[in-house]
């Protein structure tokens, strides 16, 4: 039985002569690769990196051996990484780059274990040592192929931070209405800026919300399959759909109403075309979600078009306040019965007067209607004949914003 030195010396001796010839093995390796891994040869370049990592490994690992360094201090070699960097470049998928390591294993295995063979003729000696260089090969490419997929996912994870860089940037300068090119910026962003656009956002308070699955979903009821959506911050989404003509929104709206999660709310802008309506339409969307943050008990989704006159009127909401009190007088009060006379003045106004129009939006009998309208006026401290715009304005507000435009409630004396 052969002394562990003298396996070791023969180990040393068998390492140092496989690295003499260390160009040729790799080439070698490197056929045995391109064999079972196609990719390997996929282009000029990533085949040169395959060959440089299979050396430097080679090279690293029989150098250890040859000098006697623990396994443990193995680290990647530069080509092994830059060949990670460039297998994740390509979009190879993690377990595609592995097959690597563990198909250079199998070689290791196969070839360089019958050079030793040849290398050291005592049968004894020579197994002791293809035992030694196997136990090393292992350690050897479990460190290195972790070593490789962290920098694999490093450089996935960087390339993830440019692209999604270089979309925020264009989103920017889209919406702050720069002068930007159209086919660049629709290939970074992929997403076509020609067609017809609508902004939308969605926004939870919930730390907890996945919101790009509600973006598809709210994309998907515009007529678009693949929406531009951006995060803004944790608990908001822009998103926008292209489509190639106009979306019938107020039919979309109201598919998406009844099946939004009930920790989310969405606004949605008017659409609009090309670069200029991407913008407008973004905008329209953010106005609109102000609105419905305003809003008392304001529905799921909230679409610009139908707060566009609140949202105006509500952009100083000092000088809103001050308009309705002004305009609706005792009318303005947040009580129960406010309320209703409230939205019997709006209806009836809605339908130019209609009693019987109104009383049938509302649900109501025709009188009930028409008692609630004269306290309405008797509230009002005027008729609902005198300034009507102004007067429905007022109204519109109320309806949309409620509290946050009608008079305080009066402190509690006790």
């Amino acid at each position: 039985m052969e002394s562990l030195e003298h396996v070791t010396v023969e180990l040393r001796r068998a390492a140092a002569e496989l690295l003499e010839d260390v160009t040729s093995h790799a080439e070698d390796m490197l056929a045995y690769l391109l064999q079972r891994i196609p990719e390997a040869g996929a282009d000029p370049e990533l085949r040169g990196l395959t060959l440089g990592s299979c050396s430097s490994n080679l090279e690293a690992a029989l150098s250890m051996v040859r000098h006697g360094i623990d396994v443990s201090a193995a680290t990647a070699p530069v080509t092994a990484l830059e060949h990670a960097r460039a297998m994740a470049a390509r979009g190879y998928s993690v377990d595609v780059m592995l097959r690597f390591y563990r198909m250079g294993h199998a070689y290791f295995t196969e070839r360089l274990v019958a050079v030793i063979r040849g290398i050291i003729t005592d049968p004894a000696v020579a197994l002791a040592a293809v035992d030694g260089l196997q136990s090393f090969g292992f350690t050897y490419i479990d460190r290195i192929s972790s070593q490789v997929a962290l920098e694999y996912v490093a450089e996935l994870d960087r390339r993830a931070n440019q692209a999604r860089a270089a979309r925020t940037d264009t989103v920017r300068a889209l919406i702050a209405g720069d002068r930007v090119d159209v086919g660049r910026a629709e290939r970074t962003l992929s997403h076509r800026l020609t067609d017809w656009q609508t902004g939308f956002v969605c926004w939870t308070d919930r730390e907890d919300v996945d919101l790009a699955p509600v973006g598809l979903l709210v994309a998907s009821h515009l007529g678009a399959r693949s929406p531009l959506l951006v995060p803004d911050g944790a608990r908001a989404l822009w998103g926008w759909a292209a489509t190639t003509t106009a979306p019938q929104l107020a039919s979309g709206i109201a598919a998406l109403n009844p099946i939004l999660p009930p920790t989310v709310r969405v606004s949605i802008g008017a659409s609009a075309k090309g670069t200029p309506g991407f913008r407008e339409t973004h905008l329209q969307s953010l106005r609109a979600r102000r609105t419905a943050e305003l809003s008392d008990g304001a529905a799921s989704v909230t679409a610009y078009e139908d707060v566009a006159l609140v949202d105006v009127l509500s952009q100083d909401l000092a000088l809103a306040r001050a308009f309705v009190a002004a305009e609706l007088g005792d009318l303005a009060a947040p009580g129960e019965r406010e309320h209703e006379e409230r939205r019997a003045l709006l209806a009836v106004l809605d339908a130019q007067g209609g009693l019987a129009a109104a009383a049938l939006t509302l649900g109501l009998h025709r009188n009930t209607v028409l008692q609630r309208l004269r306290r309405a006026e008797a509230r009002r401290g005027r008729p609902a004949t005198e300034r009507i715009a102004e007067l429905h304005a007022a109204l519109r507000l109320t309806q949309r914003l409620g509290t946050t435009v009608l008079r305080p409630r009066p402190a509690d004396p006790s």
